[in-house]
Order: structure tokens, then C-alpha cells, then sequence
């Protein structure tokens, strides 16, 4: 039974309702969000601060933007703290009066226990904020203390670096004890735990340690730091415990990585160890605190094994070790099921390994494209290229590079490892393909193969590649939205198999025999992969423009290996627009008919283009093109772009012919030729009352009045410029009266050229008699006049353009 109301009605009221719960919700998000803007503000506004503000505005300051009481109060403990800080540290430096060091470091001492003192005294009455600046003093005064001391007692038994550490370690032991014993006091316990980064490295230098203890130590410190910084509840000792972490921590791994370059086990030990922290401190920690140490660790793991490998391994097979050690750790989650990896770890191991793997292929890509360089032969020379010798000692290392980083996106593709979902694993597959493919064409020339079977051997890439850009489902099994990924593996297998059959085709230019083979073999891959394309209009057609391309090599190559002149070349050529033509004709409706015949008149203009050396040859090229052009222009859909063009190309065939005779009339030839063209296109357009005038008069136009314009520059007398003249004068006003575009046009152009051709003798004759200075001044004054009328002689032409257009 019918439902009341009626689904349209029902629906239109469940958009309204809609509609209203989206407006009423906005409402409430936007009063949420300003009650946590003040709840915040209120939160963040210290106690008795009088002059803070409301609304986001910062705590110091006014609404009438002045300072506040708590904002001049801040200032002044600042600037006060500050100032006694300099003048504790000149009184140590230089204040050499009557008192000697040892009276200066007991006073400094004293003031240094009062400075202690006082902010107990302070919280105690609620001033924390002097409390704070007073404790500050007292923490630079013990530094000061400190270094009085040492100059007090000389010499140390262990040097200045051994007294640092000493001192450190009991400074950080004392203000540690100080931070714990008032914990309201915020800047003790921090700068407690910046002291805390110098004893352990301090002490290996004035033991004689050399540089890598010392990254020992720094790591032990880092170590350290990232325990505190997990087990501390502050969160100024926890960033501050971060951040010494990371700083030392990370330099003692820098300098790990650069003597590992170098080889040895003792900088890939330090390297592991840095990697198993990373790894541990990842695992206790969530966010982006876990993706950088899981980074870290994935880092520091790739740099010990590759440096591992590089003592044992030769050095152009280095890198190849540091991007397998790299994978191993994405390989190792991509398969082991069964280890529960934190997402945000999963997320930093294969971040890490993509930046190792894509510096990997930043050194290895450039140097087998250079094997493409190799490749290169003088053209029919018959000498094979060499180079092959060197690339078998440079290109393995980089071929395996290649190979490994291929293998793991293919493995990342198939196991998800990382953040990313199916356009990653998409982008990953196809990313696997290009370097596979780049493998695969390396492969042949690194092993030294002979010319010819290596040629034989990039044509089976080509045609591989082919098959993937045809069938590319197999590329993206399995995948969410394997729509855009078919696609996307498609394109990616085309585009590779077009720089292959690139590569092929110039590799291929050694011998005469070589090159015909290559391209006769790339014209038909191209073309099979045209046939084979399936749904994909733009693949179909796209492969038959490459198989014209490599039938036009074959054609003209086959011209040349013949020794003909570039010229007759050029004749034979035109074999392949004929031929597209006639395969247009028969696809009509296919979506490569169009792109084909394209392609097969670009190949014409190049032929046409190498016939222009001898102009007996150009005419018959151009005769045989317009024949070709005629042809097509039969077909209906064609008739608009080819009958128009036929008609040039035979004109001008004609107007070639007639100027190697020394024709001085052109008109006995071109009027029996124009005045027919006029009679047929006034019949079609009668018969079909939608065809236009440039399609109708254009080509018998043309014919009959510019052979006549091209000889009138040439002819001295005034009888053809007369008759010339007067005809299209008449033109154009029979395309004014019938308001037709192409007569008025055509008509009016070849009456201004007449003009300007019979003026020309007079105005030259003028401007030699004029001064050098008018013709600028006159120039000047023409801008002037044509900016101030600008806007109106705009509209004039516009009200011109409308008549013009509304023209048949």
C-alpha cells in the first residue's frame, strides 16, 4: 500500500530535521568550545595575579594594553635576577681589590648559603615567584663557587676536566637534593638534569679516553636520561630529560655512524646498543615520542649492519648492505604475525627504513641510468658499446640495491606494515614494479652480455611491461578500491615500457640490421598492446600512437639503410599516414581512431618537412599527402578538418610545381581550379544550409586569389595589382551584402596587401626625406592617442567581432 505521507514528502522532512540537529549542534560545539577557552584561561592565571586578563589575551598584559601588576612584577624579578647574576660573576673576575681569591670565594661562599636560604623564607610567605628568581641566583652562584674553588686549590690531580666532572656531579647532587627538598620550586630539579649530562663523559676524558669511549659514555648518559625521563612525574625534569637524552644519545650515534664508515666492530656495537635502547624506550612510550625512538632504532640497527658488512665486503657493495639491514626490520614485522608491534612503532620502523632505502636509491638509480649513456653507439658504426666491463664492477651493487628496495615494497605492499592504507600499498606495488623493471634492463649489460641478445633481452622487458600495463590486476591483488590501483599499476607499466622501448630503440642504432629489428619488434608489441587493451580507451590508444611512432622508425630507417637521400625518405614515409588513414576508416568509432590518424599526420608533417631540400620532391609530397588528406576527407566525420586541409596541401603542391616551371601567370592555372571549387561549395551550401562559409568558399577562395597576391609581389607592373585589386574588392563586398565571414575577410586581406604593395614605393620614398627624430615623435604621439581613446576603440571592435561573427 501506498505510505502517507509519500516517500518525496517523507524524505524532504527528514532532510529538514536534518538539517536542524546539524545547526543545533553547531551551536553547542561553538559554546563548548569558548567554556574550554575559559576554563582554560582561568586555569593557566596565576594566583593573586589582579591584572590578568580574560579571553585568551596573555596574563601581563591590560585590555587597554599596558602592562599589568603581574607582568611588571615578572619583569622586575627577571632584570633583578639577571643583574645580580653579573654582578656575582664580575666580583669573581675581577674584582682583584684587597681581597684575594680566597677572600672572594668565602664571601661568595656566604652569599651563596644566604641565597640558599631565602627562598625557603619566601615560600614560606607565599612569594613564589621572588622565591624562584632568589633560587635561580643561588644556582649560578654555586657554578661560580665552584670554579672560585678551583682557583683557589690549583692544579687538580686529574686536570680541569676531572675537577668538572667532580664538580658537576656534586652540583647536580646538591640541586637535585635542593629541587626534592622545596618541590615548588620548578627550575632546581631541571637544571639538575642538565649538570647530570657532564660527569660520565667528563671523567672518560680526563682519564685519557679516546673519542669512542666517550660516545660510550655520552650513551650511557642518554641512557640514563630516557630511564629518569620515563620515571619522573614532573614535566619539566621529563622534557628536559628528553631533550638531553636526544642530544646526547644522538651525537654519540652520529659519531658512531661516521667511524663505522670506516669499518670496524666496535662502532657497530655502539650502534646496536643504541638501536636496543631506541627499541626498549619506544616500546614504554606512545605518539610521536615512539615513532621517532622506533626511527631511531631502525636507523642505528641499519648503520651497524652495514657497517658490519662494509669490513667484510668490498667497498662498492656497502650500499647494498646498509639498505638489506634497513628492510630487515620492516620484513620482520611485515611476516611475524605474532609479535603484537605497537602501532606507532610499526609506523617508525618503516618510516626509517623508507628514508635509508630512498637514500639508497638516491645513490644507486643515477648510476644505472648512466648505463643507458653507455649504451649509446654511433649511429650504424657497427661497433658494439662498450662499457660493459666497468658497469659489471659499479652496476652489480647497485643492481641489488635496486632489487632489495623493489623486494620490500612489493612485501610492504602485500603485508600492511605502516600507516598508510590501500593507495600506500598501491603507490608501493607500482613504486616495486619501476625498480624491477630498472633491474631487469640493468641485469643484461652488468653480465656482459653480447649486443645482440642484450637487445633481445630489453625487448622482453618492453614487452613484459607491456603485459602489466594490459593485465595489470595481477600487479594489485587483493586490494581495497582495486579500481584506482588497476589503474594506477596500468599507467605505471606504460609508462616504464615507453622509456624501455626508448632506451631499445637508441641501443639498438649500432647496425643497420640492429635498428630495423628493434623497431619492426617495438611496432608490434605496441601494436599487440593496442589490441589487447581491453576497456581502457586511453591504453588503446596510446599504444597505437607508439606503434605509428616505431613503424615511421621502421620505415625511414629502412629508406636510409637503403641509401636513399633524406629527401625521397621523406617520400616513403608517407606510406604510414596512408596507412593510418586506411585503419581509421576501418576502427571509425574506436577509441583509438582518432589518436591514430593524429599521429599518422604528425608522421606526414615530417615527411613533408624532410622533402623540402628539393622542391620537385616537395611537390610530390605534398600531392601525395593531399591525395592521402582527399581520402580521409570522404569519411563524414572527417570532412571538416580533412577536406580543408586536402585542399592546402594540393594548392600548394600546385604553387610549388608552377614555381619550378617559371610560371609568370598562375592565374591560367589556379582560376580553372578555384571557380569549380566555388561552384561546389555554393552547391553544398545550398544543399545544407548549416555549412559554413569558410567551409563553402575557403578552399576556391584561396586558390583564386593568392597565387595571384604571391605574383603581384613580384611583378612590376600595375595591371595584375588592378585586377587583382578590383576582384577582391568585389569579394568583399559580396561577402559584406550575403554577410558571409570567409569572403569579407579573405576579400578585405588580399585588398590591403594590393594597397600596401602599391604604397610601399611612395612610403619609402617619404620616409627617406623625413627627419631620423619624426618617426619616433610621430610613433609617441600614436600611443598617446590610441591610450586616450582606449576603452572606445574597445567597444568598437567588439560591436566589429559581433557583426563579424554573426556572419555565416
Amino acid at each position: 500500500m501506498d505510505s502517507i505521507p509519500s516517500p518525496a514528502q517523507e524524505l524532504v522532512l527528514i532532510d529538514r530535521e536534518l538539517a536542524q540537529l546539524d545547526t543545533r549542534r553547531a551551536m553547542l560545539l561553538a559554546r563548548r568550545a569558548w567554556l574550554l577557552d575559559v576554563l582554560r584561561a582561568r586555569a593557566v592565571r596565576p594566583a593573586g595575579a589582579a591584572g590578568a586578563t580574560a579571553g585568551g589575551a596573555p596574563a601581563w598584559a591590560r585590555p587597554d594594553g599596558e602592562a599589568s601588576a603581574w607582568g611588571v612584577r615578572t619583569v622586575l624579578l627577571t632584570l633583578g635576577g639577571a643583574l645580580l647574576a653579573i654582578a656575582a660573576l664580575a666580583f669573581t673576575l675581577l674584582s682583584w681589590g684587597a681581597l684575594g681569591i680566597g677572600g672572594r670565594t668565602a664571601a661568595l661562599s656566604a652569599v651563596t648559603a644566604v641565597a640558599l636560604v631565602v627562598p625557603a623564607v619566601l615560600l614560606r610567605r607565599g612569594l613564589t615567584a621572588t622565591a624562584e628568581t632568589v633560587a635561580a641566583l643561588a644556582l649560578a652562584l654555586t657554578v661560580l663557587d665552584a670554579w672560585a674553588l678551583y682557583l683557589l686549590a690549583g692544579p687538580w690531580a686529574w686536570g680541569a676536566s676531572g675537577y668538572t666532572a667532580s664538580a658537576a656531579a656534586l652540583l647536580a647532587a646538591l640541586w637535585t637534593g635542593y629541587g626534592l627538598a622545596f618541590p615548588r620550586l620548578r627550575a632546581p630539579l631541571p637544571a639538575a638534569v642538565v649538570l647530570g649530562q657532564f660527569p660520565l663523559v667528563l671523567a672518560v676524558v680526563a682519564f685519557g679516553g679516546d673519542a669512542r669511549t666517550a660516545a660510550w659514555a655520552l650513551l650511557a648518559t642518554g641512557a640514563g636520561d630516557a630511564l629518569l625521563a620515563l620515571r619522573t612525574r614532573s614535566a619539566s625534569v621529563r622534557a628536559t630529560a628528553w631533550s638531553a637524552a636526544g642530544a646526547t644519545a644522538g651525537y654519540a650515534l652520529l659519531t658512531a655512524f661516521e667511524a663505522s664508515l670506516r669499518g670496524g666492530v666496535e662502532p657497530a656495537l655502539l650502534l646496536l646498543a643504541g638501536a636496543v635502547l631506541g627499541a626498549a624506550v619506544a616500546w614504554r612510550v606512545a605518539g610521536a615520542g615512539a615513532v621517532a625512538c622506533a626511527m631511531v632504532a631502525a636507523a642505528a640497527w641499519a648503520a651497524a649492519g652495514g657497517g658490519l658488512l662494509r669490513a667484510v665486503s668490498p667497498g662498492a657493495w656497502a650500499l647494498p648492505g646498509y639498505v638489506a639491514c634497513a628492510a630487515l626490520p620492516v620484513l620482520v614485522v611485515a611476516v611475524a604475525s605474532a609479535v603484537r608491534v605497537p602501532d606507532a612503532v610499526r609506523r617508525g620502523l618503516v618510516w626509517a627504513s623508507d628514508a635509508v632505502m630512498g637514500v639508497g636509491l638516491l645513490l644507486a638509480v643515477p648510476l644505472l641510468t648512466w648505463v643507458q649513456v653507455w649504451l649509446v653507439p654511433d649511429v650504424w658504426s657497427g661497433a658494439v658499446p662498450a662499457g660493459s666491463v666497468v658497469a659489471a664492477a659499479l652496476v652489480w651493487p647497485a643492481v641489488v640495491t635496486v632489487t632489495l628496495v623493489g623486494g620490500v615494497l612489493a612485501a610492504g605492499a602485500a603485508v600492511p606494515v605502516g600507516a598508510g592504507g590501500p593507495g600506500v600499498r598501491v603507490a608501493a606495488r607500482c613504486g616495486a614494479l619501476g625498480l624491477g623493471a630498472l633491474a631487469m634492463w640493468t641485469v643484461p649489460v652488468a653480465a656482459g652480455l653480447p649486443h645482440g641478445t642484450m637487445l633481445a633481452a630489453h625487448l622482453l622487458v618492453v614487452a613484459a611491461l607491456l603485459g602489466v600495463a594490459v593485465r595489470p590486476t595481477r600487479v594489485v591483488a587483493g586490494l581495497a578500491g582495486a579500481t584506482p590501483g588497476v589503474n594506477a599499476a596500468a599507467a605505471s607499466g606504460f609508462g616504464c615500457a615507453v622509456v624501455a622501448a626508448a632506451g631499445v630503440a637508441i641501443a639498438g642504432l649500432s647496425t643497420r640490421a640492429a635498428t630495423l629489428v628493434v623497431l619492426a619488434s617495438l611496432a608490434l608489441l605496441w601494436a599487440g598492446a593496442s589490441v589487447a587493451a581491453g576497456s581502457r580507451p586511453w591504453l588503446r590508444a596510446a599504444s597505437a600512437c607508439g606503434a605509428v611512432a616505431a613503424a615511421a622508425g621502421f620505415t625511414g630507417a629502412a629508406g636510409a639503410a637503403a641509401g636513399w637521400p633524406a629527401h625521397w625518405v621523406g617520400v616513403v614515409l608517407l606510406a604510414v599516414p596512408a596507412a593510418t588513414a586506411g585503419l581509421g576508416a576501418r576502427l571509425r568509432h574506436n577509441a583509438a581512431a582518432v589518436p591514430l590518424e593524429g599521429a599518422g599526420a604528425a608522421v606526414g608533417a615530417v615527411a613533408v618537412a624532410l622533402a623540402a631540400g628539393r622542391p620537385g620532391v616537395l611537390a610530390l609530397a605534398l600531392g601525395l599527402a593531399g591525395v592521402i588528406a582527399a581520402g580521409t576527407a570522404l569519411r563524414p566525420e572527417r570532412l571538416r578538418v580533412a577536406g580543408p586541409l586536402a585542399a592546402a596541401l594540393l594548392v600548394a603542391a600546385a604553387w610549388v610545381r608552377l614555381a619550378l616551371w617559371d610560371v609568370t601567370v598562375p592565374e591560367v592555372y589556379a582560376l580553372p581550379v578555384a571557380l569549380p571549387a566555388l561552384v561546389v561549395g555554393a552547391l553544398r551550401r545550398k544543399r545544407d544550409a548549416g555549412t559554413g562559409s569558410w567551409a563553402a568558399y575557403g578552399p576556391g577562395l584561396g586558390a583564386g586569389l593568392l597565387p595571384s597576391l604571391c605574383a603581384v609581389w613580384g611583378d612590376a607592373g600595375s595591371l595584375r595589382p588592378l585586377l587583382l585589386g578590383a576582384a577582391a574588392l568585389a569579394v568583399t563586398l559580396g561577402g559584406a551584402h550575403m554577410r558571409l565571414q570567409a569572403p569579407l575577410l579573405l576579400g578585405g586581406g588580399v585588398l590591403l596587401l594590393v594597397a600596401a604593395h602599391e604604397l610601399a614605393p611612395y612610403v619609402a620614398q617619404v620616409v627617406g626625406v623625413l627627419p631620423r627624430w619624426l618617426p619616433p615623435a610621430l610613433a609617441g604621439l600614436l600611443l598617446l592617442m590610441v591610450g586616450a581613446t582606449y576603452e572606445r576603440r574597445l567597444r568598437e571592435l567588439r560591436r566589429l567581432r559581433d557583426a563579424v561573427g554573426r556572419m555565416g
